[in-house]
């Protein structure tokens, strides 16, 4: 697997993520403590999906986090690259439209989605400024986006022992409960060299997206931005 400060090969992401499928909701639940069922709601607030509405859900996986979408009435289109994920979630969730599509050349026509999001995905996608363009063009005008990503702690010294749980500690946790634990070691290497919360506004405004503003999440560990595409 190449690592996380360089370029990061599609076919390599997707191979990662087909070998973790099968446990992986398990294993997220386990190595973020629990708190990554906490963020999930806080997703669902952010989007605020209503009935009949679309929602796309980018790199949704095997679709946990497109359920709380579903609730609402809203049809949502569960979207991820890597078919292993794809196919557990298709086998428990038979009647979800999930789709196969890349972040950076998504298989849907302009101003179809009244709201994007994408949780814990955008990382791991070779170009982010593609697919944060990407996402702008499937959505309607008027539509939001929301991106759920783990980002860098607001207090210095919480932010020290954080950054030395995902070096140090999480790569063993992994190893007890995945089933392909060095996965896990290009995760944690990913979430180190991903941009601040700022930095991430930023390359959301310049693809386009207005009225962007961000909430920390956990002490700033997880941080939700939202943008507005303009009528």
């Amino acid at each position: 697997m190449t690592r996380a400060s360089l370029d990061k090969q599609p076919h390599e992401v997707a191979s990662m993520f087909d070998g973790v499928a099968e446990r992986y909701d398990l294993t997220n639940d386990v190595l973020s403590l629990g708190q990554a069922r906490l963020w999930r709601k806080e997703v669902a607030k952010a989007v605020d999906a209503r009935p009949a509405q679309k929602v796309l859900d980018l790199a949704a996986g095997t679709a946990t986090s497109s359920l709380p979408f579903t609730r609402t009435g809203a049809y949502v289109v569960p979207c991820d690259f890597s078919l292993g994920m794809l196919q557990v979630g298709k086998q428990r969730h038979t009647w979800m439209p999930f789709t196969a599509g890349d972040a950076t050349r998504l298989p849907f026509k302009d101003d179809v989605f009244d709201a994007v999001t994408i949780s814990f995905g955008l990382r791991n996608v070779q170009d982010t400024d593609a697919a944060l363009r990407e996402l702008y063009r499937v959505t309607k005008p008027g539509g939001r986006v929301v991106i759920c990503e783990f980002s860098h702690p607001t207090w210095a010294p919480f932010r020290t022992v954080y950054t030395e749980y995902l070096m140090r500690a999480l790569p063993p946790a992994a190893r007890a409960v995945s089933s392909n634990p060095d996965a896990y070691a290009y995760l944690a290497e990913s979430i180190r060299d991903w941009p601040d919360q700022p930095g991430l506004a930023e390359r959301l405004r310049t693809a386009g997206w207005s009225k962007v503003a961000w909430r920390n999440l956990t002490g700033g560990v997880v941080a939700l931005h939202r943008g507005f595409k303009t009528s």
